[in-house]
């Protein structure tokens, strides 16, 4: 059995479900698209090769292996986008909570029931319908859980809008011993401005540091708590461009630890100058669909 174990985004990772890029179908049509990032490049005729993410993932799956990283895949589903487990489900202390994503990207979970095989069925929560989260908002970290959201009354015409009030509410009610803060987030059709999540503007990292995008955010306020928690000499603040680019959806793998995309030269040096050993590798494909390290993972175990 797997004793779920994740409390923060950096403590040492044991286990690890990583998506797959294997048979993630042909390029979507515009009316399709569900971020537009992704719409951007499928306009352009420069939406991402099968092959060249499958590159992209084995240089990820490389270095967990590195460092002695169990690994899941999920079972590959024939012309299906798998790659954002991080959607799908995520974990906070030893719990694992279905997200109820985008209803046509339902059968993702059912590829991974071979996973939840090894997990105590009472540790598996389904979140009730009008519940909206997914992955990407919502980050343990310690005494806290930090949820991306978006409550303004246009919700329903977002597709970029993943998580809602409700949700904040459903997990507040679940860990009633965490502080549940939540964030919200911007939401546009321009690329360069929308949160999609709120690991798109926001990452805890190891050593007392975090990177942020304060235009991701729609209240100053919000944005300034988060300055003060970790307070603004350990920030590394980000600019649209580079929120563009993903800049704050890297991964941890321990508090030393950190996966990067190779071009992010002006972060990865940082990363180096505070003491971190920076894993890079390719993901700049991946990234046209508006994801990228952080999520394409879901940890099921940290130390």
């Amino acid at each position: 059995m797997l004793q779920l174990n994740v409390k923060d985004e950096i403590s040492q990772l044991k286990t690890v479900l990583l998506g797959t890029a294997e048979s993630c179908g042909p390029t979507p049509k515009a009316k399709d698209a569900y971020d537009p990032k992704s719409l951007e490049h499928i306009l352009a005729g420069t939406y991402p090769k099968e092959k060249d993410m499958i590159l992209e993932m084995n240089a990820f799956a490389a270095v967990f292996k590195k460092y002695n990283v169990e690994v899941f895949r999920p079972e590959v589903l024939k012309d299906c986008n798998q790659i954002f487990s991080r959607d799908i489900a995520f974990v906070i202390d030893d719990k694992l909570i279905k997200a109820n994503i985008l209803p046509d990207r339902e059968q993702e979970f059912d590829a991974i029931l071979h996973v939840l095989e090894y997990i105590d069925p009472a540790h598996i929560i389904h979140a009730p319908e009008e519940v909206h989260i997914e992955g990407g908002d919502v980050m343990p970290w310690k005494d806290y859980i930090f949820i991306g959201t978006y409550t303004a009354s246009d919700y329903s015409e977002w597709i970029t809008a993943r998580t809602n009030q409700a949700a904040v509410d459903f997990i507040a009610n679940q860990f009633p011993d965490k502080t549940v803060k939540s964030f919200e987030l911007r939401k546009s059709t321009n690329a360069k401005e929308n949160a999609l999540h709120l690991d798109c503007c926001f990452q805890p990292l190891g050593k007392g540091k975090a990177i942020l995008h304060k235009n991701g955010f729609l209240v100053e306020e919000e944005y300034q708590w988060l300055v003060n928690f970790f307070g603004k000499e350990n920030v590394f603040e980000i600019c649209s461009d580079e929120m563009y680019q993903m800049f704050s959806n890297v991964f941890s793998i321990s508090p030393e630890v950190v996966v990067s995309e190779k071009n992010f030269t002006r972060l990865n040096n940082w990363l180096r100058e505070q003491g971190f050993i920076v894993e890079e590798i390719p993901y700049a494909e991946i990234a046209k669909q508006e994801g990228l390290l952080r999520c394409s993972t879901l940890p099921l175990v940290r130390e």
